[in-house]
C-alpha cells in the first residue's frame, strides 16, 4: 500500500479515534484530573494536532488518482454543489440556539420548547452540515485520499451525534429526551424550505465566497465560479 495513503488513514483514524475516546471513556477520568477547562484545553490541542496530521496526510497524496467514478460530469457537480449549500446553511443555522453545543442547558419548557429554523429538520444540525460537505467532495472527487478524509469526517460527525444523545439524555436528563421528541436526528428534508429566508440569503452569500476562495486555497474551481469563474 501506498506509504502516503497508509499515514492518511493513520491520521484519520487518530483523529476520530481521540475524539471518541475524549468524548465518551476518557472524558471523566480527564475532568477529575485536569478540571473543565484543563479538560476543554487538552482536547482541543490533541484535537488539533490529529487535524493537522490529517490535513498534511491527505496533501502528500497525488491530487490525482484512479476514481471509482467520474466526478467530472456537470450533473454531478450540480448535485453536490446543491448538497454543499445544505450542508452549509445547517452549519450556519446550528451556530444560534443550538442545545448540543458546549455548556448549552435544556428545559423541556426553556427555549427549545418549540424546534424552530435548522431544528425543524434535524437536532444535529452541525454534524449534518459536515457530513454533507463530505458527501458532496466525495461526489466530485472519488479519490482514495478524499475517501479516506471524508469518510473519516462524516462518520464522526454522524456516529458522534448518535452517542451524543445518550450523553446528553444521561447529563440533561427529561430536557434533551423532550428535545428528541420535538426533534429528528435524521434530517427531515421537507423542513428544509421552512428554516428561514435569511438564513438562506445568507447561505448563498457566504457559499459564492467560499466557493471562489477554493480556487486560490485548492485550486479546483467550484461552485458556480466552475462554470462562471
Amino acid at each position: 500500500m501506498d506509504p502516503a495513503l497508509v499515514s492518511l488513514i493513520a491520521a484519520s483514524l487518530a483523529f476520530v479515534g481521540t475524539h471518541f475516546a475524549m468524548s465518551h471513556p476518557l472524558r471523566g477520568p480527564m475532568v477529575r484530573a485536569l478540571g473543565e477547562k484543563g479538560f476543554a484545553g487538552v482536547y482541543s490541542l490533541v484535537s488539533l494536532a490529529a487535524f493537522a496530521w490529517m490535513i498534511l496526510a491527505f496533501r502528500a497524496m497525488p491530487r490525482r488518482g484512479l476514481p471509482l467514478w467520474n466526478g467530472s460530469g456537470t450533473a454531478i457537480w450540480i448535485v453536490a454543489s446543491l448538497v454543499s449549500i445544505v450542508a452549509l446553511a445547517l452549519f450556519i443555522g446550528s451556530l444560534r440556539g443550538n442545545p448540543a453545543l458546549p455548556g448549552a442547558v435544556v428545559h423541556p419548557e426553556g427555549a427549545q420548547a418549540h424546534a424552530g429554523g435548522v431544528f425543524r429538520v434535524t437536532r444535529h444540525p452541525m454534524m449534518w452540515g459536515f457530513a454533507l460537505w463530505a458527501l458532496a467532495h466525495v461526489l466530485v472527487a472519488p479519490t482514495a485520499r478524499t475517501l479516506v478524509l471524508a469518510g473519516a469526517i462524516a462518520f464522526l460527525a454522524l456516529v458522534g451525534a448518535h452517542l451524543q444523545d445518550g450523553k446528553k439524555e444521561v447529563l440533561m436528563g427529561e430536557g434533551w429526551r423532550d428535545w428528541e421528541a420535538k426533534t429528528s436526528y435524521w434530517p427531515r428534508l421537507a423542513a428544509l424550505p421552512g428554516i428561514g429566508l435569511g438564513l438562506w440569503a445568507t447561505t448563498l452569500v457566504l457559499w459564492a465566497a467560499i466557493t471562489w476562495a477554493h480556487i486560490p486555497l485548492a485550486y479546483v474551481p467550484a461552485g458556480l465560479w466552475r462554470w462562471f469563474g
